[in-house]
């Protein structure tokens, strides 16, 4: 089916977060997938400038910053891709992990890939939940059961390990806000083979 063609649409709205550092394809990949299902998806910058550059030196224009928006009823996901230092970057901001508690205990889903479930371990909304990451940043997923799959969901929480992973962590967030079908039929469109 051609994507004119398309007569379903998610109408979900997604966030995904960018600090100085993050991995670009797994915030650009990401973001892709999600636009494909139709869900409706803003690049928002934590810091105090619109464009915002990759940890390998990409840079990025996002559409909003964190600063700007004050009312995140709206969104039904909220994304963190990782990278270094970008993952340092967005701990470092109170308004993103305040924003994160908050829209967990709404029960709203909280997607990170790479080196990023560790923001949501240090917040503790990993606890007896199971989770992935980066190797080598386990110690850091405080509370978390850990797994050794590229993708895992665990009620309102998707981890996923890193770059390698961005197009399954993409489908996963696609499967949740909408369906299994979609999904599958996005993976089909991307000549995605599992």
């Amino acid at each position: 089916m051609l994507e004119e063609e398309k007569t379903t649409v998610c109408h979900k709205k997604a966030a995904i977060f960018l600090a100085d550092g993050f991995e670009e394809s797994e915030a650009i990949v990401t973001a892709d997938v999600l636009i494909r299902a139709g869900i409706e998806t803003d690049l928002i910058s934590v810091g105090e400038n619109f464009f915002v550059r990759g940890a390998h030196s990409l840079l990025i224009l996002a559409g909003k910053r964190i600063d700007d928006l004050k009312d995140w009823s709206g969104y039904d996901a909220f994304i963190l891709p990782g990278g270094m230092p970008g993952t340092d970057n967005l701990n470092n901001n109170a308004i993103l992990k305040s924003i994160l508690c908050q829209v967990y205990e709404e029960g709203k889903l909280l997607a990170a890939i790479c080196a990023a479930p560790v923001i949501l371990g240090r917040l503790g909304l990993l606890k007896r939940r199971k989770a992935v990451c980066y190797p080598g940043f386990e110690s850091r997923l405080e509370g978390a059961i850990l797994l050794d799959d590229l993708v895992v969901t665990d009620g309102n929480v998707i981890t996923s390990k890193g770059p390698g992973g961005a197009f399954c962590f993409g489908l996963a967030i696609v499967e949740y806000l909408c369906s299994k079908k979609e999904a599958d039929d996005i993976a089909t469109g991307l000549l995605l083979i599992f």
